[in-house]
């Protein structure tokens, strides 16, 4: 034993003096044997965190505005007062996210820091309060670290192409998509067109037909999902407003 690890008075056990030794030689190795070891990506990688998107709009976005953790209700789109028919309201992101043939909206992947959702309710622009709402907007924000927003899009895009109609209670639906121009740093419209259906399903005869809009805005995605009311069709030039209005809302959360 080293004549360092102990005061010349203290006189300690042989087995003491024995054990020392092989602790330190242990304590060693393994520090040498851990810096050598490659981590695990999957095993470490953190779990997306997923936002309550109404907690308060008093909410601020974390310290690291390119990988934000938690998503403000202030990120979110407003309707302007002549179209909102209800208060926005938070939403579950498993409910907020269209799925055509599959789970295409829903591809965020590990690189997923925060998701949140909300919807608004509008109405045709004059009508009065007391009118049927026209449809509602599912809006659903993620935020990614890297180059996971980029990559995310890419998926879309491809899982779109590759679902040129679905089935929606047994009536088929066909998918058209296409470049949204001006719109943040890219972005996609996907129209849905469909059989016009009663409230339990059975076909009334004509069309419907309703938008989702996705864009990026530099490490976040935004998808637009518009419903018309109780099956009718949406509202593309509300939609079209809306999503460059939560675009610009989008980025100046960012600054």
């Amino acid at each position: 034993m080293s004549r360092y690890a102990l005061p010349a008075t203290a006189r300690a056990p042989r087995t003491l003096a024995l054990i020392l030794p092989l602790l330190g030689t242990i304590a060693l190795s393994t520090a040498c044997t851990t810096g050598g070891d490659k981590v695990d990506p999957v095993s470490s990688a953190a779990s997306p965190t997923t936002a309550s998107a109404g907690a308060s709009p008093t909410d601020q976005p974390s310290a690291s505005a390119s990988t934000p953790t938690t998503i403000p209700t202030s990120a979110f789109v407003e309707l302007p007062a002549e179209l909102r028919k209800l208060p926005r309201r938070t939403t579950p992101v498993e409910e907020a996210l269209p799925k055509l043939c599959g789970n295409e909206f829903g591809t965020g992947g590990r690189q997923v820091t925060a998701s949140a959702a909300m919807t608004v309710t509008y109405k045709k622009p004059g009508e009065p309060d007391d009118y049927t709402p026209q449809g509602m907007i599912h809006q659903t924000i993620f935020t990614f670290e890297g180059d996971g927003a980029t990559a995310y899009m890419r998926r879309l895009r491809s899982a779109v192409e590759a679902c040129p109609s679905y089935d929606q209670g047994g009536n088929p639906v066909k998918v058209a998509s296409k470049p949204l121009s001006g719109v943040g740093d890219e972005a996609v419209l996907v129209s849905l067109t469909g059989a016009a259906t009663s409230l339990n399903g059975e076909r009334t005869g004509g069309t419907t037909s309703t938008q989702i809009a996705v864009a990026r805005v530099d490490g976040a995605v935004t998808v637009f999902n518009d419903q018309g009311w109780e099956g009718s069709s949406g509202n593309p030039e509300i939609l079209d407003r809306t999503v460059r209005d939560g675009v610009k809302t989008i980025d100046a959360w960012q600054q």
